[in-house]
C-alpha cells in the first residue's frame, strides 16, 4: 500500500468550552479528505505514544489551551497550530477561516515553524526533588495567604545569592511569556524567538528591584527567606506547588523547545498592535476647545 502524503493531525479541544465542539466538528468535516486525523481528544487525555505519530497538533481554544498542550507536545517535537477561540490569542494565531485558507500550504509543509524556548522548573527539599514541570510562559512565585509581603533570595549561575528581595513575588519568564504576567508586572516585551529569560519582581518593596533580562542558558535558584503559609510556585498559572523555607526552586532552560506554526498573514508587530494596541497614538479630540 502506498504511503499517504496527507498530514497526520491530532486535534485538541475542550467541548465543554463555548462553541469549541461546533468549530472542531466543522474543521473535521473540512479536513476529511485533506488530512489523516489520528485522534481528537482533550488536552490531558492524549499520551506521548499517540502524539509522537502526528505531524501537527491543531489546538482549538485560547492561549491557556496552547500552553497546556505544548507542555506535552514539546516532548515529541510536534508543531502546534493554534485556532483562536479565546479572548486575546497571542499563541493561537489562526482563525478557522485562515486555517482552511492555508491548509494546502500546511499539506506541502510550506508554513513556517518557529522554535520557542521553554523553561524547566524543579523544586528540591533537603536535596530531594518534589516537583518538576516545563513552562511555556513563566514560572512565578506568589505571596499567597495571608498576603503579607515575602522575602526571597536568588542566585544566578551559582553566583553569590542576592538577599533582601522583598515583594509580593517573582516572575521568571520566557520570551513567549513576556507578554503575559511579566508585561502586567511592568516587565519588558521580548521578541518571541529570542534566547533569553526575564526576571521581574511583583510589586517590589524597593524601587531598585527592577526587571532584568538574562542569558537563556542561565540557571536561577530561588530560596524563601520569609514566606507565607500560602506562598506558591506556579507554572504557566496552571500547575502549582507550595513553597516552604526549606525548598530550593531551580529554573533553567528546558531541553526541548515549543514549536508553533506561524500565520503568514501576521507578524509579531501586527500581533502587538492588534492585540495590545502597542504604540497606538493618543486619542485626540477632533475639535479641541481653545
Amino acid at each position: 500500500m502506498a504511503k499517504s502524503n496527507l498530514p497526520k493531525l491530532v486535534i485538541f479541544g475542550d467541548p465543554k468550552k463555548g462553541h469549541v465542539a461546533d468549530v472542531v466538528d466543522d474543521f473535521l468535516d473540512f479536513a476529511g479528505s485533506r488530512a489523516e486525523i489520528i485522534t481528537s481528544c482533550g488536552i490531558e487525555q492524549c499520551t506521548v505514544d499517540i502524539l509522537k505519530e502526528a505531524d501537527f497538533a491543531v489546538v482549538f481554544g485560547g492561549d491557556g489551551s496552547i500552553t497546556s498542550a505544548a507542555r506535552q507536545l514539546s516532548q515529541v517535537n510536534v508543531p502546534v497550530i493554534g485556532v483562536n477561540l479565546g479572548k486575546l490569542g497571542f499563541l493561537t494565531e489562526f482563525s478557522l477561516a485562515e486555517l482552511k485558507e492555508f491548509f494546502p500550504s500546511l499539506t506541502s509543509r510550506k508554513l513556517r515553524i518557529e522554535k520557542r524556548m521553554m523553561l524547566k522548573c524543579r523544586i528540591f527539599n533537603n536535596g530531594l526533588e518534589k516537583f518538576s514541570s516545563a513552562a511555556i510562559n513563566d514560572v512565578f512565585i506568589t505571596a499567597g495567604p495571608p498576603f503579607r509581603m515575602i522575602e526571597l533570595k536568588m542566585s544566578v549561575d551559582g553566583q553569590s545569592a542576592i538577599d533582601g528581595l522583598v515583594s509580593d513575588g517573582l516572575i521568571i519568564s520566557t520570551p513567549t511569556g513576556s507578554t503575559a504576567y511579566n508585561l502586567s508586572a511592568a516587565g519588558p516585551i521580548l521578541s518571541a524567538n529570542m534566547q533569553a529569560m526575564v526576571i521581574t519582581p511583583i510589586c517590589p518593596h524597593s524601587f531598585s528591584f527592577r526587571p532584568v533580562v538574562i542569558n537563556a542558558d542561565s540557571k536561577v535558584e530561588v530560596f524563601g527567606v520569609s514566606v507565607n503559609e500560602g506562598t506558591t510556585v506556579s507554572v504557566d498559572g496552571q500547575i502549582s506547588s507550595k513553597l516552604s523555607i526549606d525548598d530550593v526552586v531551580r529554573i533553567e532552560r528546558n531541553k526541548s523547545d515549543f514549536l508553533v506554526v506561524n500565520n503568514p498573514l501576521r507578524t509579531p508587530w501586527d500581533t502587538l498592535a492588534t492585540k495590545l494596541s502597542w504604540a497606538e497614538k493618543p486619542k485626540y479630540k477632533k475639535n479641541p476647545v481653545l
